[in-house]
């Protein structure tokens, strides 16, 4: 009986985390679609935000033309 039990304890137990384990891993390799769609959300917020500073930049430029080499300087 003891034998079974170190035998259980060493090898089959260990083998069975790592194969659990294993499992685990391959199958979290992709991305879900929760993440998928996170990432369109994101990417639509970016692109938003990146036409305000578009826009922004516009209205800048017409109403304090050197507006870029001043805040350059200060750099």
């Amino acid at each position: 009986m003891e034998v079974v039990v170190i035998l259980l304890l060493v090898v089959v137990f260990p083998l069975w985390i790592i194969f659990h384990y294993i499992t685990k891993w391959k199958q979290m390799k992709g991305i879900t679609a929760e993440d998928e769609a996170s990432l369109g959300d994101l990417r639509s917020a970016a692109d938003r935000l990146e036409e305000r500073l578009r826009t922004m930049e516009r209205i800048m430029d017409d109403e304090v033309p050197d507006w870029r080499s001043r805040h350059h300087d200060k750099l």
